[in-house]
This record gives structure tokens, sequence and C-alpha cells, in this order.
């Protein structure tokens, strides 16, 4: 019987990938994109999978931090939607991590690289067939990098061509990305069939667990159903070809309906589609709350 569950919903990829207990599968993650000439030996996660950050959060929560034996910080995160910005903000959060680890007086030479890392099941550079951009601070005229610094990845895995029958012989990325986009429809043996390895098998009874234990079950599916309404509201914008402002009129409708006074044009306006989107989810969660 299939596992039925997806990695990428954010239940499920936290439990996978930030359990420090499962350590082998985020390692393996990250040295199947990285491809370092000294490879991640080990990791700390320091924002660890609880519980409780789960059934306190109405927002998609998709990222993973942690800190490799080399000193190295690093920002694992999926993406469900691709939206305007994004990737200043991987630039952001991983020149947030690169000054977070000095204090004041610190020698700037100890500091050590912060690389921000995006996997994607949407699009997001059109124009090429290339799956994964690897941008560095880089001088255009010599090629010279400034190698312990910022490292932003994107990895889009609907843009690599995965098949079954080949997979075991296909590269670590590309069968981590069949795992991400096709483990719900495979049942756990098969899948360690297709998938040797430690890091795998890490992943993969990480996801039996989920598909077997009652509380587990019935988060996934709660945060898999957030995930939908999540892209839901992204999707319907973007065929009106006004995000913004079909967000706008979605938020001051729910506002209306929990008898609040609606948010101005003006107001939302200014606001980001991630913060739109967000702020959306929010006010979906408390009229259903309200409904119960």
């Amino acid at each position: 019987m299939p596992l039925g569950i997806r990695p990428t919903v954010d239940f499920a990829f936290k439990k996978i990938f930030g359990s420090p207990q499962n350590s082998a599968a985020l390692i393996g993650l990250l040295n199947a994109i990285l491809d370092f000439e000294h490879p991640v030996v080990a990791v700390e996660v320091l924002n660890p999978f609880s519980y409780q950050e789960f059934s306190e959060s109405k927002l998609i929560v998709l990222d993973v931090r942690c800190r490799d034996s080399a000193g190295r910080g690093l920002n694992v995160e999926m993406q469900v939607s691709v939206y305007a910005g994004l990737i200043e903000r991987l630039v952001y959060y991983a020149c947030s991590m690169y000054v977070d680890q000095l204090s004041p007086g610190s020698n700037y030479a100890l500091a050590a690289p912060s690389i921000s890392i995006c996997l994607l099941n949407r699009i997001l550079f059109a124009e090429t067939d290339q799956a994964h951009h690897r941008f560095q601070m880089l001088d255009r005229e010599s090629g010279r990098e400034i190698s312990n610094a910022i490292e932003v990845h994107t990895v889009e895995l609907t843009k690599y061509e995965l098949d079954a029958q080949t997979i075991t012989h296909s590269s670590k990325l590309q069968q981590w990305t069949f795992l991400l986009l096709f483990a719900q429809d495979y049942d756990a043996e098969t899948l360690r069939k297709l998938l040797p390895g430690i890091e795998f098998e890490t992943a993969i009874s990480t996801m039996e667990i989920i598909s077997a234990k009652t509380e587990d079950k019935q988060m996934y599916d709660q945060r898999e159903k957030a995930q939908r309404d999540y892209e839901w509201a992204i999707t319907g914008a973007r065929e009106e070809g006004r995000e913004e402002g079909k967000l706008a009129g979605q938020i001051q409708l729910l506002q209306q309906l929990l008898g609040e006074p609606p948010a101005s044009d003006t107001e939302l306006l200014r606001q980001d589609i991630g913060a739109l989107t967000t702020q959306l989810a929010n006010l979906q969660q408390r009229l259903r709350d309200r409904d119960v």
C-alpha cells in the first residue's frame, strides 16, 4: 500500500529533515545539493522539529536551519509557490546567518560561509532548463570567488526528468528529487529498493511513522489541507493576473465575515504577495475555527 505521505508537506518535511535523530537524511540531502570537496559529516539542527511548532502555527513551516561541523550555517527550505522577492529573501536569510555568527568585537576572519538552499516544486526560472542554480560572490572579470561568504542555491524539482526504472543509478540529487516528488505513490519496501542507503532509509522510516501513528497522521492531514489552502490562494490570484489586488479583496471579505473593519486597499497593497498570502491564510483558519 502506498505511503500516502508527501515529503513536501511542511509537517513531513520538517520531521524528516529537522529531527536531530534523522541527521543522516539531512546530511545526505545537503551533500547531494552542495557537492563540497569536503562533504558535510555532521550537523546541529538549530530549529529542531517539535509538535508544538505545528499545533500553534497557522503558517507554512518549511525551513530547517543547521550548522555543520565545519561551522557553515545552512538554511534549507521547501517552497510550494514562487512569488516576487523570493530570491532576495533567500539572500537576506543567508546574510542574516552570516552576521549572527559574529559577536561585537569578533575577528571577521573567523566568519564561516552561510548558505541558503531553496527546493521548489514550481518553476522559478522559466527561460532555462537548468534545474539547480548556485549563486556565489564572484568577480565577473576574473572569476575569482569569495568562498567564505554568502551562497544561495535554488533547486527546481519539476525540471528533472525522473524514471523509476533508472532512478537507482541516477545522481543523489535526482534520487532526493524523486523521493520528494513521488514518495507518496510508493510503498516503503519499493522505495527502499529504488533508493538504497542509510540517508533514504532514515527518510522512508520517518514517513512510515507518520502514516502509521495516529497523532502524526492527523497533524499531517491538517497541515496538508493548510498547504492546499495556501496554494489555492496564490493560484487563484495569479489566474486573475492581479495577485495583490485579488488577495486584498479576499482579505477584506474575510475580515467582514469575521465582523472586523476591513483594511483599506492602500494599507493592503503596501504589502508584498507573501505577506498578503500569510494574512489570508490566518483569516481562513480563524473563520474555520469559528465555524467548528
